[in-house]
């Protein structure tokens, strides 16, 4: 496997196509500095997967792509192919050539390809690391990269020996495997929660489908029962009308008589009907009154209480504000006038230190003259001692040649001076274009400054604008959250009404009679219904009335004894009863009875019947008979000590009597309890519901407010964006000229850089010029002079100037530190001043924030105060308007009753008048009427039950014997269940009532809890199956991790101790005499151990790689990555000019290893060394044109050994371009 060819379009400075082809063993690439070589390996490590920019000479990644040159425009993209021999199938994958391309795009996008077919750059670096090519790219040794690799970490060195082992890939999959186990870990704690949440939602849930299969079965019974109801019904109607059919007469009688009582009748119900007409908009407009005052009443008390706490939180809010001022009046505040002060001394202190400064800086202007003018003195003795040394020996060498070297610096001289003429010149002309340029440059900033301007204006209104609709949003957000927050109560409050009057709806006797209305039995309502008790005594009255707190009011014995006679016939239960005035006396304390300890309450005077019942009060009163109420259970052992005809009840419901105590816990509340609930959550349900209406009108008018912060915002942001779209065009115009500007700047300062180059070049030939000419003349003049001059003077000049150059930098010292004084003290004057005015602000936002306080305070306690006397005066007239109400309604009632009495006479008279009148067609109507019952019990059958008429009979008929109903806890194939018993219509009305009741017992039932429990069901079993599945995997992955861990450690203990061996060889090569060996840090864990590297050169007893020289290092770095390549081969390397920094004995040992490698690898070297350039197969010059773009020539070296001696034959090849 090798190189075939590498391609590249557009990379870097390879503008256009270029080919390579390249042969097995080593070719060289060279060329001058610049032209592109390094490109080469770039490119190699760009299309095997190099991702960092850095890495590539750049800065980003779009870097790489052809940037364009003065006579070439930029390109778009990159391309870079390159085809490797795939003859020996090192490469796992079928194909014996293989070419991989990568393409970057200059919006950013890039592809990979192998042999055409797109892939991933994982595919890429997974193909090439199975031949020994890892994503590192330890095959490619750049520029700089041998020291890199002897300042490596050990674990990166380590890292090293793992990529040219392939075990990068390896340990590549064992970090796939742990994100794998860590993901695993979370959704396994997911599961577990869910499977959790799904175990503890089966108990419930299975008792929903339990108690709906019950009702199914009982629903199924009651079916049962109301079907053959129906049926017995059906063929009793039909009986009759068949009777009706056979047995037809007429009636005709008294039609006159009739028709006189029912003109009497019908003129008493049109009396009836005008009075009560007359009533009626006096009863709506005294209910709407009573309405109106109850909303009101409950508003106004709402207020009041809002107002109050308004009042409440404003207090403490101010205490809180005067702790803080306290507070901050301690040792933590400062006075601002102290702090002024301190800033006007420090101010002070600053002037003085200035002024002093000041002298520093003249005194050391003083010592850097004198230091000028002493070195200055002692430079002429020097220059006059080097001129009389010069000319000695001048005159020794002759004034022939001396003349000769004058006439050639002047004219050196001649051609300077008519080189910088013509430069000032084109400088002068550079100037002129840059000068217009910037005349156009201020003239178009004038229009900036106008749009600048006016983009405050915008700017500012768009941020007010913009806070008013942040504003806005911030005061809808609390009042719609306040609004669900007062909604959400109002749901809880009427939740709560909803469960307590379910809770309060009775399931035994006394909810039959309910019921039933009371309709004949005398029956008023329960007793937990028409009593008050005082708040927290709940439970303790309903302890003391017992049985009685659950009962039913009677008006008599009567009522009594005819509602226990219909609970009997009809099988609903047991009741408790209560008559009514059968007790003489109210409410309140009886008479005789003891005057109880203050610890004590008589149970009487806690109890409040409605108004209306003063009989019921009595019965209250006699079954309450010396009842006290106490809060402890020791204090009712006292209080049945001390009295002994007293029976005493606790708050929890214990009771005490003169040797007996009954108590305990409850399953539940008592009745009165729930009423007591219940009065309470209708009173919150009234609040919430002011509440939220009230907020909602806020929230009206805050949405209406936000909606117009949100149109001024964006009309603002409209005009700003006009505003930078022309900015945008005036920026695009100044960059315009900028440009233009700063080229003819840059072409100013390259014309003024030559100018200056010249300019040196000039003064040096015109001192040289002088010099010579000085020389001549001395030369010319002194002819005798052949001793030394004296240097005494000098000495004593250089002493005065080594005095003057102290001098200047004790002033210098000193100068510097007086300005870091001075500058000490302006930081802390711009402190204490800056601290002033914070303190200041501070008190300044405290008081207004007391001010505002107390001004919302005085609303508040306003407003508290008109809302108490509004309600007291509205609370009077709801008194008037309940009178009015409730005697309007009595009327009503009275009017309602006669005129239904009167109706009935008139429905009596009018069905006589009928009878007397169709005495004819009598049976008929009576057949038709019989026919309608029939139809609508036939229509019921269908519509309720799914049943028609001739299925009802011949199925549920009373000639059917009724099968026995299997119940939820037997099996319909049990022998030994009841057979079918004969149709009983008491029989199957009990039935159906017993179904009924209990259905109702029941309670509510979720008729898709059993849907709903199997679907639960089987998701819980299918979790628990996810749950071993992953399990198991994450067993399977650990075995995995394992495995991994196992191979890496073998395959790195293999490659390590082959490298050791080679490096050991290697070195020996490359130092003759020394000594080298590379050690593991931690040879115990072979899976983190790293690599040292020890180098000892021969002569040498260093070993530290630190100390080594350039060269040492050099050839160190190259001996462990020889070592690596010999020890783990390659198909091919790349060295990008690793034999720069060599001697020639060292760069022969260097070539000598190049040579062997080639035997088992392909060789890439960029190279300036001759000697290098000798051993390779071929050769490619790369160079660069002047616009910019590299080329490539290549010349192959075949070997011709007709005669056994190795020749070298250079044949040109053309490179595809």
């Amino acid at each position: 496997m090798y190189v075939k060819s590498l391609t590249l379009r557009g990379f870097k400075s390879f503008a256009s196509a270029t080919t390579l082809r390249l042969e097995p063993g080593i070719t060289c690439i060279v060329g001058p500095n610049g032209s592109g070589k390094s490109n080469v390996v770039d490119a190699l490590a760009w299309v095997m997967g190099e991702q960092g920019a850095k890495s590539l000479r750049g800065g980003k990644m779009e870097d790489v792509i052809f940037a364009g040159t003065s006579g070439r425009p930029p390109l778009g993209r990159a391309e870079v192919s390159l085809t490797i021999d795939n003859s020996d199938g090192a490469l796992p994958i079928d194909y014996a050539e293989v070419t991989i391309t990568r393409t970057m795009f200059r919006s950013g996008g890039s592809e990979y390809a192998i042999n055409g077919t797109g892939c991933r750059l994982l595919d890429v670096q997974e193909l090439l690391s199975d031949s020994g090519i890892g994503r590192e790219m330890h095959v490619i040794v750049g520029q700089g990269q041998l020291d890199t690799v002897l300042r490596a970490t050990p674990e990166e060195r380590r890292g090293f020996i793992e990529e040219a082992a392939g075990v990068l890939k390896h340990r590549k999959r064992k970090e796939r495997a742990l994100r794998k186990l860590e993901s695993m870990e979370g959704n396994l704690t997911r599961l577990g929660d869910l499977t959790t949440e799904i175990r503890r939602q089966l108990g419930p849930l299975g008792r929903q489908a339990e108690t709906a299969r019950r009702a199914a079965t009982i629903q199924a019974e009651a079916r049962d029962a109301r079907l053959r109801i129906l049926a017995d019904d059906l063929v009793q109607l039909t009986s009759a009308l068949e009777q009706e059919i056979a047995d037809e007469r007429a009636l005709v009688r008294r039609r006159e008589a009739a028709q006189e009582a029912l003109a009497t009748a019908e003129e008493a119900v049109a009396g009836l009907e005008a009075e009560r007409a007359r009533l009626t908009p006096a009863l709506t407009e005294v209910q709407d009154r009573w309405y109106a005052l109850s909303s009101l009443v409950e508003r106004l008390r709402a207020l009041r209480d809002l107002a109050g706490e308004r009042v409440r939180l404003l207090g403490a809010e101010e205490e809180e504000l005067r702790a803080e001022e306290q507070g901050r009046g301690g040792a933590s505040s400062r006075d601002p006038e102290q702090l002024r002060a301190q800033a006007e001394q420090v101010r002070a202190q600053e002037t003085a230190l200035l002024a002093t400064v000041a002298d520093l800086a003249r005194a050391l202007a003083d010592a850097e003259e004198e230091r000028s003018a002493a070195e200055a003195a002692h430079a002429e003795e020097q220059a006059r001692l080097q001129r009389l040394a010069r000319a000695v020996a001048d005159r020794r060498e002759g004034l022939a040649r001396l003349a000769g070297q004058v006439a050639a610096r002047r004219t050196r001289v001649e051609a300077g001076e008519g080189e910088v003429a013509r430069l000032t010149e084109a400088a002068q002309a550079v100037l002129g274009r840059a000068s217009r340029a910037e005349q156009d440059f201020a003239a178009l900033e004038s229009t900036v400054l106008d749009v600048e301007q006016g983009e405050e204006g915008l700017d500012e209104a768009h941020e007010q604008a913009e806070e008013r609709r942040v504003s806005a949003e911030a005061e809808v957000r609390r009042l719609e959250e306040e609004l669900r927050a007062a909604q959400g109560e109002q749901g809880a409050h009427r939740a709560r009404v909803e469960a307590l009057a379910l809770s309060l709806r009775r399931t035994d006797g006394a909810s039959a009679l309910l019921a039933e209305g009371g309709q004949g039995h005398g029956v008023e309502g329960s007793l937990s219904g028409r009593l008050r008790v005082e708040a927290g005594r709940e439970a303790a009255v309903a302890a003391a009335l017992g049985w009685a707190a659950e009962a039913l009011v009677v008006d008599g014995l009567d009522g009594a004894r005819a509602a226990l006679r219909w609970l009997r016939d009809q099988d609903q239960g047991r009741a408790g009863l209560l008559v009514g005035g059968s007790v003489v006396g109210g409410t309140g304390t009886g008479t005789g009875w003891p005057d109880l300890p203050g610890y004590a309450v008589w149970a009487a005077d806690v109890v409040r019947v409605q108004a209306g019942d003063a009989a019921l009060g009595g019965v209250v009163t006699g079954l309450l008979d010396r009842v006290a109420l106490v809060g402890s259970d020791e204090e009712a052992s006292r209080l049945v000590r001390e009295f002994p005809g007293v029976t005493a009840v606790t708050d929890e419901g214990d009771v005490y009597g003169p040797g007996w105590v009954r108590g305990g816990s409850s399953a539940a509340p008592s009745l009165l309890e729930l009423q007591s609930a219940h009065d309470e959550a209708q009173a919150g349900v009234a609040t919430a519901t002011a509440r939220a209406e009230r907020l909602t009108f806020e929230l009206g008018a805050a949405r209406t407010a936000l909606e117009a912060a949100e149109s001024e915002a964006d009309a603002t942001l409209e005009a700003l964006h006009e505003n930078d779209a022309r900015m945008t065009a005036v920026a695009e115009q100044l960059a315009q000229l900028g440009q233009t500007m700063r080229g003819a700047r840059s072409e100013h300062e390259r014309t003024a850089a030559a100018i200056a180059t010249a300019q040196q070049r000039l003064e040096a030939a015109r001192t040289e010029l002088e010099e010579l000419q000085g020389r001549l003349v001395a030369a010319e003049e002194e002819p005798g002079q052949t001793a030394e001059p004296d240097t005494a003077e000098r000495e004593r000049l250089a002493e005065v100037a080594a005095r003057a150059r102290s001098a200047e930098t004790e002033a210098r010292l000193a100068l510097r530190t007086s300005e870091e004084r001075a500058r000490a003290l302006t930081g802390r004057a711009e402190g204490l001043e800056a601290a002033a005015r914070n303190e200041l602000a501070a008190r300044q936002r405290a008081a207004a924030r007391r001010a505002r306080r107390a001004e919302d305070r005085r609303t508040a306690e306003a407003v508290a105060t008109g809302a108490a006397y509004l309600l007291e005066r509205v609370g009077e007239l709801l008194g008037v308007a309940t009178t009015g109400r409730d005697a309007a309604r009595a009327e009503q009632a009275r009017l309602d009753e006669t005129t239904a009495r009167a109706r009935t006479r008139v429905s009596e008279v009018a069905a006589e008048l009928r009878d007397v009148t169709d005495s004819v067609h009598a049976d008929e109507i009576a057949r038709a009427e019989q026919r309608l019952r029939i139809e609508a019990l036939e229509t019921r059958a269908v519509e309720e039950l799914g049943v028609d008429a001739v299925t009802l009979v011949e199925e549920y008929g009373p000639h059917r014997p009724v099968p026995h109903v299997p119940g939820p806890d037997e099996s319909p194939d049990d022998p030994d269940l009841p057979g079918p018993t004969p149709f009983v219509r008491e029989v199957q009305d009990k039935r159906l009532r017993t179904a009924e009741r209990r259905l109702a017992q029941l309670g509510r039932v979720n008729p898709l809890a059993l849907e709903e429990y199997a679907a639960l069901e089987e998701r819980h079993s299918f979790l628990v199956e996810q749950v071993e599945d992953l399990r198991r995997s994450k067993a399977d992955l650990l075995h995995i991790v394992k495995e991994v861990d196992e191979r890496v450690e073998r395959v790195f203990a293999e490659a390590f101790h082959d490298t050791a061996a080679q490096f050991e060889r290697v070195f020996a090569r490359l130092f003759p005499g020394g000594e080298g060996r590379i050690t593991l840090t931690d040879p115990d864990n072979m899976l983190t151990t790293g690599i040292e590297v020890e180098a000892r050169p021969p002569g040498k007893r260093i070993k530290r790689l630190s100390l080594l020289s350039g060269g040492e290092r050099s050839l160190t770095a190259v001996a462990l990555l020889v070592a690596i390549f010999k020890a783990r081969p390659s198909p091919f390397y790349i060295m990008d000019e690793v034999e720069a920094a060599l001697d020639d004995t060292n760069l022969g040992r260097l070539i000598t290893l190049f040579e062997e490698l080639r035997d088992s690898s392909q060789l890439i070297v960029i190279t300036h060394q001759k000697r290098t350039m000798e051993i390779a197969d071929a050769l490619y010059g790369v160079s660069m044109r002047g616009d910019g773009v590299t080329t490539v020539v290549s010349q192959r070296v075949r070997d011709v050994t007709p005669s056994g001696v190795r020749a070298r034959q250079a044949e040109p090849e053309e490179v595809a371009t």
